[in-house]
């Protein structure tokens, strides 16, 4: 086994504290990563506190991971040792079922193994994440970096980056279209900057107008107050795509009045109670969709 110097939380009170971990041996299809920066995910919080009640202690966070190739196994073929590689939220995954099998792994039959607050897929053995010195994954579980990025740029990406960019492909966002981004913080900001660049038109939905600047800084070409009704009114029937970011309990009913027919409304956020409605319990308008987490974003998965 691999000693590896990390930061654990021992308990939903407790602070981040040095801790050391075992890390498995390199295996034929795994290599070893000295991890330069991890991101710090609200999930993480989350999950520290044992706020989704699945925690398990001591328990170290982080999937948003990035850093150089140290070592690798026998039979890696896409890495080798220098390379800068990213690992996020999972690490495996049966890799037979239907969903393994179309490249959906988080939607394992069987269930992935997460990063971290989860087990290997022998459900025995812990796994523990990114707010460590190093990591040791299969190469099917991690990406490239390119050379020169900005690896404490780049780290956010593997989490707060997928997680929006997910469902503004699933749901094919392009030119002309209005999307909505609900909240401007780790996810909201790059919901933003990702429907920009695909050539949206991005209204920024937020109940503090001092995130007005930094949102058309980011690429929104419309700022609204959600905590006025008034907005509720004049954006009535809008937007094409509303990504939801809020990680709070709120009134999800509200914003889908403000879809067009046949709008599409994706909830990233995962507060500790469940969002009212959320499980389709409301009442909807007609030929509205909601889309719980296009990146499975659960209490079983530690997303945005």
């Amino acid at each position: 086994m691999l000693k590896t110097k990390a930061y654990a939380a021992q308990s939903a009170t407790s602070s981040l504290a040095l801790f050391e971990v075992d890390r498995r041996e390199v295996g034929a299809h795994d290599f070893l990563i000295d991890i330069a920066y991890c991101g710090i995910c609200h999930s993480d919080l989350h999950q520290v506190r044992n706020e989704w009640g699945n925690s398990l202690y001591p328990m170290v966070p982080g999937h948003e991971i990035v850093g150089r190739v140290a070592r690798v196994g026998e039979r890696v073929e896409r890495f080798r040792p220098g390379d800068l590689a990213g690992v996020g939220c999972m690490v495996d995954s049966c890799r037979t079922c239907h969903s393994c099998g179309r490249d959906l792994e988080q939607y394992c039959d069987q269930g992935a193994a997460f990063t971290y607050n989860s087990t290997e897929m022998d459900r025995k053995t812990r796994t523990y994440g990114g707010y460590s010195s190093g990591i040791v994954v299969d190469e099917r579980f991690a990406l490239k970096v390119p050379e020169g990025m900005d690896l404490a740029s780049a780290a956010p990406l593997l989490c707060a980056g997928i997680t929006t960019y997910s469902p503004l492909r699933r749901w094919r966002v392009e030119r002309g279209q209005r999307v909505g981004v609900v909240g401007l913080g780790g996810l909201g900001h790059m919901a933003v900057k990702l429907a920009a660049s695909m050539g949206a038109e991005v209204t920024l939905l937020s109940t503090s107008r001092g995130k007005e600047t930094d949102a058309r800084r980011l690429g929104a070409h419309e700022f609204a107050l959600s905590s006025e009704e008034a907005t509720f009114k004049r954006l009535a029937g809008r937007l094409d795509l509303i990504v939801d970011t809020v990680s709070a309990r709120h009134d999800v009913e509200k914003y889908l009045r403000l879809l067009r027919v046949d709008g599409t409304m994706v909830l990233l956020g995962v507060p500790p109670p469940p969002l009212p409605g959320a499980s389709g319990s409301f009442r909807r308008p007609r030929a509205t969709r909601t889309t719980p987490g296009a990146w499975p974003c659960t209490t079983r998965a530690p997303c945005g």
